[in-house]
């Protein structure tokens, strides 16, 4: 598909992105809004207790998910995507070990290299996670650093770590970090919601603008842009602006949501109907949906494109045993299968939000009581 628009909802590029600068957003919040009542001692208790949280409630769960995902493999529950046409299908699937030691090993490794080297042969999509950890960090060491900062030069500050990360070709996690930092300052400083107000016309002329150029950016293809005028024109465009080997796929998606969140802040009309309890409750459900859909994918999804049989291996005349390949039946045949396979989804992501999730928060509390400083009734630190 090379109509734009339609694209950001066939290609799931963008939700990495929209991961990152919710991050920086997060991070920033809090602390930022103390630092706006000159109550740094209070924030910067807030950032130690965030930045401690932080590394459970992002490793617990995904080490979670990643064990199931573990038990799938071992149960032959991907052999269908293995054996499938699907390029991405097949290559993401895990391979079973050969021994009950290797597999235990296998998975082990894969944990602790999720955060090692964002690498997990279970689930490739959690290669987003130790970039997203770092980031988180980086956030709280600048939001630290610039706690007796003029919120106007804090903001400038956020715009000049937007421009290294822009001229690093960090398009996908750096900028998006500090674009959140700088847009939830702007959000927050009274003269810009007074310029909002005083301007209210202009802000929805603005707001239009952003969001139409924002969406339009973002549907730059992963691939074979001259397939289209309007891509071609992008690419042309994007290639005199981006530094030296960019990634244009990445950078058209970061440029484009940093222009959405543009149009979003001069539209606190819509901001409104994104805060709506249903929009809400999928925000809530997004980083579980972000866990399961893979492994949910290369199994059910795949079982009811594919049919749920591995054609046998074949012996040549060399004596190689070669997999038979099984061919994507139709498209209509996926498409009837995604209204089933995407409330399958979301119901899974339910049920984690529902039970895992606040087991794993339950352990970090856990976790973090057991290593925090012991405070009386006032907040005051004892005697150590």
């Amino acid at each position: 598909m090379q109509l734009p628009f339609l694209r950001i909802l066939v290609q799931g590029r963008i939700g990495v992105t929209i991961f990152s600068f919710v991050t920086g957003y997060v991070c920033a919040l809090k602390p930022l809004k103390l630092y706006r009542q000159n109550n740094q001692e209070s924030a910067f208790t807030s950032i130690a207790k965030s930045a401690l949280r932080r590394v459970p409630r992002l490793v617990i769960p995904c080490a979670f998910a990643t064990f199931l995902i573990w038990i799938m493999a071992n149960l032959g529950m991907f052999l269908v995507a293995k054996q499938s046409d699907c390029w991405w299908c097949g290559k993401t699937a895990p391979d079973r070990q050969a021994t009950a030691f290797l597999s235990v090993k296998h998975l082990i490794q894969n944990i602790i290299s999720t955060w090692t080297r964002g690498q997990n042969a279970y689930d490739g999509n959690q290669w987003t996670l130790l970039p997203l950890l770092k980031g988180s960090m980086e956030v709280y060491i600048f939001v630290i650093a610039t706690a007796y900062i003029r919120p106007q030069i804090r903001m400038i500050l956020s715009l000049m770590m937007f421009a290294y990360f822009w001229i690093g070709s960090d398009s996908a996690f750096g900028m998006q970090f500090f674009w959140g930092v700088f847009l939830c300052d702007l959000q927050n400083h009274p003269p810009a919601n007074e310029w909002l107000t005083r301007r209210a016309r202009l802000s929805q002329v603005l707001a239009v603008i952003f969001l139409f150029l924002g969406l339009y950016i973002a549907s730059f293809p992963e691939g074979h842009p001259e397939w289209a005028t309007w891509s071609d024109y992008q690419f042309k465009v994007l290639k005199q602006i981006l530094p030296r080997d960019p990634d244009f796929p990445r950078f058209a998606s970061g440029i484009g949501l940093e222009l959405i969140t543009l149009g979003l802040h001069f539209s606190p009309a819509l901001r409104d109907i994104l805060s709506s309890k249903v929009l809400l409750w999928f925000g809530k459900q997004s980083f579980a949906v972000y866990l399961l859909h893979g492994p949910l994918l290369r199994s059910v999804l795949c079982w009811m494109v594919y049919g749920i049989r591995v054609p046998p291996p074949i012996i040549n005349d060399k004596g190689e045993t070669i997999h038979g390949t099984l061919m994507f039946p139709s498209g209509w045949r996926l498409m009837i299968s995604l209204p089933f396979w995407i409330p399958l989804n979301y119901g899974a992501a339910m049920l984690w939000t529902g039970y895992v999730d606040p087991w794993c928060a339950t352990l970090t509390e856990k976790i973090v009581g057991k290593v925090m400083l012991a405070r009386d009734e006032k907040g005051v630190l004892l005697p150590q």
